[in-house]
């Protein structure tokens, strides 16, 4: 995908991306208490985000993720669904695989993680025979 963000960045596009699937509108605030970050930090990492055209920010203060920012958050929050209930399967406890996969999610390579999810994918439908 040619699109470098750091995992901070990353972090916060895939936690905009959770919070509009539930929010009506997502707000810097909605950010902070989700993250338990300052409202001030992530402030900091909108702006960063809204010059890296990732996110828009409406006069209200809505954000809203460009298709570059979906497509990373996208991408960062298939990783950590499929490396969480993968690592559960191999019966790791939930909140550790959940808290692995996070760490995961950013450092793998897009071959890394493609030979992972082909390899999880056909032991599901094996076991789903």
């Amino acid at each position: 995908m040619g699109i470098t963000v750091n995992e901070s960045a990353e972090n916060y596009l895939e936690t905009i991306l959770v919070l509009s699937r539930t929010l009506p509108v997502v707000r810097s605030v909605d950010i902070a208490n989700e993250l338990g970050f300052k409202k001030s930090s992530v402030s900091v990492a909108m702006k960063n985000l809204r010059e890296k055209e990732h996110i828009t920010v409406t006069d209200a203060g809505f954000i809203y993720l460009t298709e570059s920012g979906r497509a990373i958050a996208e991408m960062i929050r298939e990783r950590h669904q499929l490396l969480s209930s993968w690592l559960a399967k191999l019966g790791v406890p939930e909140d550790i695989a959940s808290e692995d996969a996070c760490k995961l999610e950013h450092v793998l390579s897009v071959e890394s993680f493609e030979a992972i999810k082909k390899h999880a994918n056909a032991q599901f439908n094996k076991e789903n025979k």
